[in-house]
């Protein structure tokens, strides 16, 4: 018998569209032999079709497993999974804690840091912020804290572009980060599992641009990618150990993309955050990595899939009420 997936996208956020082009991408590779996907849109203005699910045990009968490829706002950080907690069914990804840590830069960068690992200098600050408050170097990057695909993030490298970068974030999230820049290499590493998490062969992200940002992750198709990375083989295996490091520190499940930075001057590895429903578009690097690392990418979603059940059968043997 097919199992029935319900497969959620679009969704209230920035990342839209790119939650639209990670779904087609899954449901194209999924088996038909062994799945039936049901289709749940989510409208910019938070509006599903055909129907939102019940919240309630029992309720979606028709549904065996979930599928969230919700990017970013009200999908990431912990609201669709503690919709899917209270109608108690198996979703795919990590849970209501471990997103919603993950999706504030700084929650995350606090948990990676209390396990012990690096992670980027940086101050928090609000739509108010002044530059006399600034005690980092410039440049400086400004992100929104809750946002992810680079949306609202920008570089400053005076007090006026600083309070422009400033306003820019303040446009999609209440609470801002400031880093410190660090000239080196972009790294990524995919991790999958539950219990006993493993990570992929690393990549090298090569932005065309000044860095890594919306246009040139989905828009121009001039970044370019190195798999494995080039790093001696001591330092990728250093990099594993940390992205599973990372992600049991803010107690993920099913799967996760670490994301870092290697400080050229320092020759020193930073966690720079955690990415709790990484993208799953023709060119994004989470399955890719996996696939270098000999998993193809319908047999990840298969193992996804897998990862959901049993962590739900797990959650079956739990009492909640005396």
């Amino acid at each position: 018998m097919k199992l029935t997936v319900a497969v959620i996208y679009g969704g209230r956020s920035g990342e839209h569209e790119i939650s639209i082009r990670s779904a087609e991408s899954i449901m194209s590779a999924l088996d038909p032999e062994r799945y039936e996907i049901h289709r749940y849109f989510i409208s910019k203005e938070g509006r599903w079709s055909p129907r939102p699910l019940y919240p309630e045990p029992k309720r979606n009968p028709e549904i065996d497993v979930v599928f969230p490829v919700l990017h970013g706002t009200f999908g990431e950080d912990g609201t669709m999974q503690g919709l899917l907690e209270l109608a108690d069914l198996p979703y795919v990804g990590p849970g209501v804690l471990a997103s919603s840590a993950a999706m504030d830069k700084e929650v995350g960068k606090r948990l990676c840091r209390e396990a012990g690992l690096a992670v980027v200098e940086y101050v928090i600050a609000d739509a108010n912020f002044d530059c006399s408050q600034n005690k980092l170097p410039f440049p400086l990057f400004v992100k929104p804290a809750n946002l992810g695909s680079s949306v609202g993030i920008s570089k400053a490298r005076t007090c006026e572009e600083l309070h422009a970068a400033v306003k820019l974030a303040a446009q999609y999230d209440r609470k801002m980060i400031i880093e410190r820049t660090i000239v080196g290499k972009e790294l990524e590493c995919a991790v999958l599992g539950n219990d006993d998490p493993v990570a992929s062969m690393p990549c090298e992200i090569l932005p065309s641009r000044e860095f890594y940002d919306y246009e040139d992750k989905y828009l121009l198709d001039r970044t370019e990618f190195r798999i494995p990375a080039d790093l001696p083989a001591e330092r990728i295996e250093e990099v594993k150990r940390a992205a599973v490091a990372a992600y049991k520190a803010l107690q993920c499940e099913g799967m996760s993309r670490v994301d870092f930075l290697l400080e050229a001057a320092t020759d020193r590895l930073y966690i720079n955050e955690v990415n709790t429903i990484p993208g799953f578009t023709s060119i994004s690097m989470y399955p890719k990595m996996w696939e270098h690392s000999g998993l193809a990418y319908p047999k990840l979603l298969d193992r996804l899939i897998e990862l959901a059940l049993e962590r739900h059968e797990r959650k079956k043997a739990l009492r909640f009420t005396r």
